[in-house]
């Protein structure tokens, strides 16, 4: 797909980000604003990320559809020659269900396409202002979820073995299991730890909330919260009067783009 004035007849499963549109790619959008029909989960995507698609394409809602629904109108839609895109919330690769459409499109013959979104955890980051990667105090970004009801972890990404690791980590779908959640947190992590909880990220009634771990799950209940919930938590968060740096831009740091001869003297 080069041209997005005319889209090929295809599924185009677009990343529509945490729910603003702005934060919409580029390529995102213009095959958004392009496409014949567009079907959405309305529970999970804004209806404010319609707001420039076509006037006369066709907007399907999905939230209360099974895949067996959704697929079938996906299919007929593309053999009658249209452009169909797919808008899930978040980026694709995260907790989107896409791998089970993309076997049933394959073995149906129907072309799709994937573009890339911005998932939570970097909309969180960005909002709290924070680098989830701090040089000399954490290097790694755990995103994971608790089992749940619809989908099991396995045994080997038990919360609490993935908690032991100290890393930032971002849990997402687990507001409904926000005290299991946080008696496993507790097990690695200190009680003060800062945890940030965040609400509808990108929907026009987003909000965040930075509390200590050991009030985690009282705030999430406190506040109703039980879907569309994202916890980060991370040495990160600390407020912290010196951290280290990375080497990258460090005077001291020699690299293929910098020798010691473009040293300022």
């Amino acid at each position: 797909m080069n041209d997005t004035k005319s889209l090929t007849p295809a599924v185009y499963i677009l990343g529509a980000g945490p729910g603003a549109p702005d934060l919409l790619t580029v390529k995102a959008d213009k095959i958004l604003t392009t496409a014949d029909v567009i079907l959405y989960a309305d529970s999970l995507v804004p209806k404010q990320m319609l707001r420039n698609v076509r006037h006369d394409a066709e907007i399907i809602t999905t939230a209360n559809k099974t895949l067996e629904e959704i697929l079938p109108l996906m299919i007929d839609r593309v053999r009658k020659g249209l452009s169909v895109v797919r808008l899930h919330s978040g980026d694709p690769s995260l907790y989107g269900a896409v791998y089970e459409q993309m076997q049933l499109l394959a073995e149906a013959g129907i072309d799709f396409e994937i573009v890339p979104g911005i998932s939570a955890f970097q909309d969180a980051a960005a909002k709290l202002k924070v680098e989830l990667t701090v040089p000399g105090l954490v290097q790694t970004i755990i995103l994971t979820r608790i089992s749940g009801k619809a989908t099991a972890v396995p045994s080997r990404e038990e919360l609490g073995s993935l908690a032991a690791h100290g890393a930032s980590l971002c849990l997402y779908l687990s507001a409904r299991y926000v005290w299991e959640a946080q008696e496993k947190l507790m097990e690695h992590y200190s009680a003060d730890i800062p945890v940030a909880i965040c609400y509808r990220l990108g929907w026009p009634d987003e909000k965040i909330w930075v509390v200590p771990l050991e009030k985690m799950a009282l705030m999430t209940e406190e506040k109703q919260l039980v879907r569309t919930t994202l916890y980060v938590i991370s040495p990160a968060l600390e407020k912290l009067e010196k951290v280290g740096r990375s080497g990258l831009y460090n005077p001291e740091h020699n690299h293929l783009f910098r020798g010691k001869h473009n040293r300022k003297n």
